[in-house]
């Protein structure tokens, strides 16, 4: 951390530079990403104790900890100006006057053993006097660029002691005295109100338990006309207020909750009393790329870049084990072998979990990178299991299985009979389609490598890590499903694997969790939009679906193989390849998400949702909201490269939104 003077800090702030420092006494913190018109102060997050004033203090660690309001930092870290205490209030009282903020005695304990003297008191005041030298020069700043400034005075408090129930957030008012701030202050309680904890009653109140009359609103509101100050009290919730055990799901919970709560009211202000012209809340919060989000970016993607699923779970002997499934007349399940994982999955976990996410300022960022962490161990489970038993269960924790839902849909789809597919259509091979996708690719304007294999189940299989196209050698494909497999293949999966590239974040080539729910939404979605939609290729999605439900009844191979046939859909071959598909390391059951997906993606599509942004990379819509703010933020930038049907779709086939429509 960068240790900074107060002369030094004074300097950077009169010349508005961005910066993250201590201040060189060791008294407080301070963080400017970006000049806005609001600050966040934790005034008493601190706990340090000059040693020499430790000696002398009654109270352990524990008992000071007790007053203190720890871990408030983490609350606010996410803003883009930031202050906090760093040594313990029983040091100096940021709270109170200079003239008594050094306690004698606090909330009925002896503070010291013998009286501080003159040389401890003037050092600790020293201190006091400095942080509120740094708060009156940068309110100052902000007032005068802004016209107006927010503060947020952020602390805890205990509620056992209190013989009644108490709110989980309290705004003290009793300083405000303008009318003019009444609907900011009414905002902020109702976003404060709109809280989901888990088990936790959530009530917020204004001057329920305290009025608000702390030394930092009575300074800032002397000494400025134009800043409203909202001093916010959180109820230890969070923590056992009494043996200091700390509850990490509520404490995100409340620091996620309270970032979007702090950003839309400071919003609501500037839009009312600032110069500032606020279009979106988003663009309050910082564009600077954090370091540590950088650094936890960079250690991620280094681990998992060459971490590829479907490279792995396809068989090395998938054309020999079907010859042979062939010539046994369909009565003996194939016997898939696999590569060798060339790597230790406990080293890969340790590794994982080492990287430092908690140093991300940004709460929105590291549970994003922590989701994404939890994913690759769960997926790194699933390839260490390939061709054994445990494989179908480790599947079955990251993508799940069809619900009822799922199936009734599928089943729905499968009695559909309307408008059959034109049988004379021109049949394509390999080579026509690697042709064709070269062309189609650019038509788009990047570039990719594509290849023909014998080694893949799929008819068409991506591999993001080495942006490569692999068509199976023996695959054929009728004009429709051609032109409909270069929008689904090219026009959603490379154009977000190029996207992805693109990106300051690695994160989004890695692929943010069950990746495969969207970005297989938005290709079928692209197949539709591009009026390359069939009755048929409907029918295949639910068949996997149905094939995935066999699987989980306990159908072996050969009787999954055997229903396929009887849909009569399917020659042999393509019934084998996606029999295959579903049972390959043990039990596959990602493929039923290509419908559910679908499903999903087109119902935000008809209700007007943008979905353009996700298509900057490896991206899940339950993120939507986090990549859209990272990208009016500016920290992640818009996708470049657009697929066309999102961008000029066709009327859709009436048959085919006749179906879709009755979907549940």
């Amino acid at each position: 951390m960068l240790k900074l003077s107060a002369e030094e800090i004074i300097s950077r702030i009169n010349n508005n530079h961005h910066f993250e420092c201590e201040c060189s006494d060791g008294s407080f913190y301070l963080k400017i990403e970006d000049y806005t018109p609001f600050v966040c102060y934790s005034i008493h997050n601190g706990d340090r104790l000059r040693p020499e004033l430790k000696e002398k203090c009654l109270l352990n660690d524990s008992e000071r900890w007790y007053e203190e309001d720890p871990r408030t930092l983490d609350f606010i870290n996410s803003m883009p100006i930031v202050i906090s205490g760093l040594d313990s209030r029983y040091e100096y009282d940021l709270n109170r006057k200079p003239d008594d903020a050094i306690y004698e005695s606090a909330w009925g304990k002896e503070v010291w053993q013998s009286p501080l003297s003159e040389t401890e008191r003037e050092e600790s005041l020293q201190k006091h006097h400095t942080f509120y030298n740094i708060t009156k020069l940068l309110i100052s700043l902000l007032e005068n660029k802004f016209n107006s400034v927010l503060v947020f005075d952020i602390h805890s408090y205990n509620y056992k002691r209190i013989e009644r129930e108490t709110p989980v957030f309290n705004i003290g008012t009793s300083l405000i005295t303008e009318s003019k701030y009444r609907s900011n202050v009414n905002y902020f309680l109702n976003e404060l109100n709109k809280f989901e904890l888990p088990n936790i009653d959530l009530i917020a109140r204004e001057n329920d338990v305290f009025q608000g009359r702390g030394y930092l609103a009575e300074f800032i509101s002397l000494n400025f006309d134009q800043v409203l100050v909202l001093p916010t009290e959180v109820k230890k919730v969070y923590c056992d207020e009494e043996t200091g055990e700390y509850y990490p799901i509520v404490m995100d919970g409340i620091t996620s909750q309270l970032k979007k709560a702090i950003v839309k009211t400071a919003g609501n202000f500037a839009r009312k009393h600032t110069k500032l012209t606020v279009v979106k809340n988003n663009t309050l919060l910082s564009s600077d790329l954090d370091k540590n989000l950088l650094k936890t970016d960079k250690q991620l993607f280094e681990l998992a870049k060459n971490f590829e699923i479907l490279g792995l779970v396809n068989p090395i002997n998938v054309e020999q084990a079907k010859r042979e499934f062939f010539k046994s007349k369909y009565t003996k399940d194939p016997e898939f072998k696999y590569k060798q994982l060339a790597m230790d999955p406990f080293e890969f976990k340790r590794r994982l979990y080492k990287i430092p996410v908690e140093d991300i300022h940004d709460i929105s960022l590291r549970m994003l990178y922590q989701d994404v962490i939890d994913s690759y161990a769960d997926k790194i489970d699933i390839i260490s299991t390939i061709g054994t038993q445990k494989f179908l269960y480790n599947s079955l924790r990251y993508f799940g299985e069809p619900s009822e839902k799922d199936i009734k849909n599928a089943e729905y789809i499968m009695h559909c009979s309307l408008g059959a597919d034109d049988e004379n259509q021109r049949i394509y091979n390999s080579q026509d389609v690697k042709d064709h996708f070269g062309t189609f690719v650019k038509k788009y304007g990047f570039q990719c490598k594509i290849d023909i294999s014998k080694k893949v189940i799929s008819k068409v299989l991506i591999l993001n890590s080495k942006k490569t196209i692999r068509i199976r050698k023996d695959a054929t494909f009728t004009e429709k499903s051609l032109h409909a497999l270069s929008e689904h293949e090219i026009g959603v999966h490379m154009l977000t694997t190029v996207n992805a590239r693109l990106q300051p974040l690695q994160v989004f080539r890695l692929g943010l969790p069950v990746n495969t729910h969207t970005q297989e939404g938005l290709a079928i979605l692209s197949e539709y939009l591009s009026g390359n939609m069939t009755v048929e290729r409907l029918k295949l999605l639910a068949l996997r679906v149905l094939a995935i439900d066999k699987l989980m009844r306990g159908y072996s191979f050969a009787e999954t193989f055997s229903f396929l046939m009887d849909t009569k859909m399917f020659d042999e071959t393509q019934a084998f390849y996606l029999t295959a598909r579903i049972y390959r390391g043990g039990g596959f059951t990602k493929d039923y998400l290509y419908l559910n997906g679908f499903r999903d993606i087109l119902k935000d599509y008809n209700s007007n949702v943008n979905l353009m942004n996700l298509l900057i990379g490896k991206t899940t819509d339950k993120y939507l909201p986090i990549i859209n703010e990272l990208i009016e933020r500016k920290i992640i930038l818009p996708p470049k490269f657009k697929t066309e049907a999102f961008l000029h779709p066709k009327a859709p086939d009436s048959i085919i939104s006749y179906i879709l429509d009755g979907l549940d």
